[in-house]
């Protein structure tokens, strides 16, 4: 069973001796106070003027992008408040404001969202003079302890973006799973999946395991050893990963040819290439015989893409240069 955090505060202060002046025989008190209170989600003037210092600080905005409105719509506005019993123990339902306070002083405010099954956490600021607290992992263990201690099921930590740096510190709290969006299932994210995370733009993790990818970053195709259908779904996987692998036969532009009238209406590999002096023809090419078209990667992909812009007419009577 939960056991409410006045409880765990009171029992700890019992436990432990209180240190005492030796010269005045009374015990000696805190040099600070540190406070932690969750209060609905209303407007105040304290908060918004903690909102307004956390916004130029962190996010460097002008006076003129703040605007009490903003705070108001943004972080103020969020569900009622209400409770329930889970197990006997209450339940606070709602949106709420985590407030921490130095000395009576509003240093930082937590915007959560409690639901039946879980703590959310919404948005986080703080003090420019409390920077070095690493208030992102104080705030965090905060509300993981609350979650444990109201008995919610989980904790959600809010968005993961892995190319944003200022979120790395989220796939720090193991375990921890993030959501897939092809299939809406949680999935585990270990070092196997960030590595994932790192080598492309997208990851799914169904599609990963479903067509026997690789943590590292794909170059060739021919590595893989698809069947035909796993090489349509990777390409149209690749196109959500990573847009350097968009292709002109999928663009739907008026006047592109497809790949089928590539095949029949050109020969690729007679197509005449420069080379410093040298004049040969692109079969010609180690690269070429190896090379798939259906590689997105490929030299055979790029020089069919650049003849399905051109038409075979043009096609015929260029010369290509490659350097």
């Amino acid at each position: 069973m939960a056991v409410p955090l006045a409880a765990i505060a009171t029992q700890g202060l019992d436990w432990v001796a209180r240190p005492v002046d030796p010269r005045s025989g009374n015990p000696i008190g805190p040099a600070h106070e540190f406070e932690v209170s969750l209060e609905p989600d209303i407007y105040g003037e304290e908060k918004y003027a903690l909102f307004e210092n956390y916004q130029r600080h962190v996010h460097k905005e002008g006076h003129g992008d703040i605007s009490r409105s903003g705070f108001r719509r943004f972080l103020c506005s969020g569900m009622g408040q209400s409770s329930q019993l889970n197990d006997g123990v209450e339940q606070k339902l709602g949106s709420y404001h985590q407030c921490y306070r130095l000395d009576g002083r509003l240093v930082a405010i937590g915007v959560l969202d409690l639901l039946p099954g879980c703590v959310s956490s919404v948005y986080l600021m703080y003090h420019e003079d409390v920077d070095d607290w690493y208030f992102g992992k104080l705030s965090a263990l905060r509300e993981i302890s609350l979650a444990v201690e109201g008995g919610y099921q989980y904790y959600y930590m809010g968005f993961y973006v892995h190319s944003c740096i200022k979120m790395r510190y989220k796939a720090q709290y193991q375990p921890s799973r993030i959501l897939d969006l092809e299939t809406y299932t949680w999935n585990l994210l270990d070092a196997d999946h960030l590595a994932r995370l790192s080598a492309r733009n997208y990851v799914s993790m169904f599609l990963e395991r479903q067509l026997h990818l690789p943590p590292h970053k794909i170059t060739k195709m021919d590595e893989l050893r698809l069947d035909e259908d796993s090489v349509v779904r990777l390409r149209d996987y690749q196109k959500e990963c990573d847009p350097h692998w968009n292709s002109a036969f999928d663009a739907g532009m008026p006047g592109i040819m497809s790949l089928d009238e590539i095949k029949e209406e050109l020969e690729l590999g007679r197509w005449i290439f420069r080379c410093g002096n040298m004049l040969a023809h692109l079969e010609n090419l180690h690269e070429w015989t190896s090379g798939d078209i259906r590689d997105p990667a490929s030299i055979k992909r790029v020089i069919a893409e650049l003849a399905a812009a051109l038409g075979p007419e043009l096609a015929h009577q260029l010369v290509l240069n490659l350097g």
